[in-house]
C-alpha cells in the first residue's frame, strides 16, 4: 500500500479505501447497478481479511468511483472484480484514471496480467477496456444474475520476454492422459501455422509416444516418443533429461509393467539414434529453458501436477514466454466442471524461484524437457 499512497499524493482524488467508505461504496453500488451488487459485508470482508485492494475516487467527501482488485497467492494474474463510476460524474475521465491506477497497483503487487469480466451488453465499458489494450479471451454464458453473458478480457501489464501474446495457440487435452500430445500440438502449431491441433492428431500422437503403463490406467507420453513424432512431422527436436534412468518408472507399481516401460523407452532411444535426434543429459534450469525460448525453440516441460492441483501424475506443459520473475506456460489440463478454465490454464505463471521444485517428478525428482525447433534447411 505504500506505493499506492505515494501515487495518491500526486492524484489527490484517488486513494485507498477504508472500512469508513463502505456506506458510500454500497450507495454507489445501488445507484449504478440493478443486480450483482457487492454487499457491505463483502466489502468489509475483502478489506479486512481478503487478498484484495479497493481504491476510490473521492472529492469533497463524495465517492465518485471505485475499483476492487483481487489477488491470488503465488500468481502473476490479478482480477478486476468490480469497477463502478457514478453516473452523475461520468465523462470526466474518472474511469480512465481509476483503471490506470488499478493497473499500477497490480504491477506493484508483482502481477503481470490483469483480467476482468464485463457484461456482453455493456458496449461503453468494453470500448474503454479495449482502448486500454485489453483483449477478449473468452465468453461466459449466463454469468450475471439476470443470465446475461460476460466477456472475459485480459491485458498483459509488462512486456513479454519472448513471443507476443497469442503466439502459442491454446489446446486443452481431451483425455486425462494426453497432456503430452496436447502440449506437443501447441508447440508445433507455434512454429508451423499449417499444424491444426485437433482430437484426431492428439490421439495419434499419444499412440506414437505412449509409455503404455502408469500408476493406473493408460500410460502418459514419453519425451522420447514425442521427439520422434515431431521429427516425423518436419521439426527439429531435442530431448533433455536430468539422468539416464527410465522415466516414470516410480509411477508404475507392477514389476511386469515396469519392465514394459523400460523396453518402450529403450525402443524410443534406439529410434532416436537412427534419426540422429539429440539427447542431452544434464541440468535443466529456468535459465536454460529461457535461452531455448530466446533462440526460437518451444520447450515442453515435465512438471509435478501435485504442485498445481494435488494430482501425483507426471504432467506436460508448453512454455509460452518469460520475464524477469516468471516462466509462463499453457497447461492443457482444463477441468470443465471445476475452476480450471482455459483462462486459468493459459499463460499460467511459474515463479522462476519455484521452478526447481515444480519442474520435476516423483521420488527420484527426475526432470525432462522436449525442445521443438524449426528444422534447418538440409537437415
Amino acid at each position: 500500500m505504500t506505493e499506492l499512497r505515494k501515487r495518491a499524493a500526486s492524484n489527490p482524488t484517488i486513494r485507498p479505501a477504508t472500512v469508513e467508505d463502505i456506506p458510500a461504496l454500497v450507495a454507489l453500488e445501488n445507484r449504478t447497478f440493478s443486480s450483482d451488487l457487492v454487499s457491505a459485508r463483502s466489502f468489509r470482508q475483502l478489506m479486512t481479511r481478503g487478498n484484495a485492494i479497493t481504491i476510490v475516487d473521492e472529492v469533497r467527501g463524495r465517492v465518485r468511483g471505485y475499483a476492487l482488485l483481487l489477488f491470488k497467492k503465488k500468481s502473476a494474474v490479478a482480477r478486476l472484480y468490480s469497477f463502478a463510476v457514478d453516473r452523475a460524474h461520468r465523462g470526466r475521465g474518472i474511469a480512465k484514471a481509476l483503471l490506470a491506477e488499478t493497473e499500477c497497483v497490480a504491477v506493484g503487487r508483482g502481477c503481470r496480467f490483469l483480467r476482468l469480466e464485463v457484461r456482453k451488453d455493456n458496449a461503453p465499458a468494453q470500448a474503454l477496456y479495449r482502448k486500454f489494450g485489453y483483449r477478449e479471451i473468452g465468453t461466459i454464458a449466463r454469468f450475471y444474475e439476470d443470465r446475461m453473458a460476460a466477456l472475459r478480457m485480459e491485458k498483459r501489464l509488462v512486456a513479454e520476454g519472448s513471443r507476443p501474446p497469442g503466439a502459442v495457440p491454446y489446446y486443452p487435452q481431451s483425455l486425462g492422459f494426453t497432456c503430452g500430445p496436447a502440449a506437443l500440438m501447441m508447440a508445433m502449431a507455434t512454429l508451423n501455422a499449417r499444424i491444426e491441433p485437433n482430437r484426431a492428431l492428439e490421439l495419434r500422437l499419444w499412440r506414437e509416444s505412449t509409455t503404455v503403463f502408469m500408476t493406473s490406467g493408460h500410460g502418459g507420453a514419453s519425451p522420447f516418443g514425442m521427439a520422434l513424432s515431431a521429427h516425423a512431422r518436419g521439426f527439429e527436436a531435442e530431448v533433455q533429461v536430468s539422468d539416464r534412468r527410465t522415466l516414470f518408472e516410480d509411477g508404475v507399481r507392477n514389476p511386469a509393467h515396469k519392465e514394459i516401460v523400460r523396453l518402450v523407452q529403450q525402443d524410443f532411444l534406439d529410434e532416436m539414434r537412427k534419426h540422429r535426434i539429440r539427447l542431452t543429459v544434464g541440468r535443466i534450469t529456468a535459465a536454460s529453458l529461457i535461452r531455448e525460448c530466446r533462440a526460437g525453440g518451444v520447450p515442453i516441460i515435465l512438471v509435478s501436477a501435485y504442485r498445481i492441483d494435488r494430482d501425483r501424475q507426471p504432467h506436460w506443459v508448453v512454455m509460452t514466454g518469460f520475464d524477469e520473475r516468471f516462466i509462463y506456460v499453457h497447461d492443457p489440463a482444463v477441468d470443465w466442471k471445476g475452476r480450471r478454465t482455459t483462462t486459468n490454464c493459459s499463460n499460467m505463471p511459474i515463479a522462476i524461484k519455484d521452478f526447481e521444485r515444480t519442474a520435476r517428478y516423483g521420488r527420484a525428482r527426475q526432470k525432462a524437457a522436449l525442445v521443438i525447433r524449426e528444422r534447418k534447411a538440409g537437415v
